[in-house]
């Protein structure tokens, strides 16, 4: 079985969030131990944001501020879907809380809705994303 890192590469959809956490160096982070919950941004997702601000992120003289964004899509420990309650709180990696909101079975953290839900790795689990978490 695949860590959670490999899980994310493997998938074709997470292209971008792949590509994201191997320059912001969080790929040796997130292949230890762990557990890990990874709420991970689509293609589609990273393509909602500003033009030309993931290619700017991905520069290395960027990569505290991609470390930071990255950092607000990972839980530490295991959070399955079936886990998820309605007003629930997440702390992230970076101390930066996270709102999941359940209604008729549609769930959404900090407004971006769970798409692909528990991929499971040997030291955590990856969900996918509609949205792109940012936190100001």
């Amino acid at each position: 079985m695949s860590n959670v890192v490999e899980v994310v590469v493997a998938d074709r959809n997470l292209a971008t969030m792949s590509r994201s956490i191997k320059a912001a160096g969080l790929d040796m982070v997130l292949s230890k131990k762990g557990p890990f919950t990874i709420f991970a941004p689509t293609d589609l997702a990273f393509g909602k944001l500003q033009p030309g601000r993931i290619p700017a992120l991905l520069q290395s003289e960027n990569k505290e501020k991609l470390i930071e964004l990255l950092n607000h899509h990972v839980v530490e420990g295991l959070t399955s879907f079936n886990d998820l309650k309605d007003n629930q709180k997440l702390v992230t990696a970076n101390g930066r809380e996270l709102a999941v909101k359940v209604n008729a079975g549609k769930v959404t953290i900090n407004g971006a809705t769970v798409q692909g839900r528990d991929n499971r790795g040997t030291n955590g689990v990856v969900h996918s994303l509609d949205t792109v978490i940012e936190m100001k």
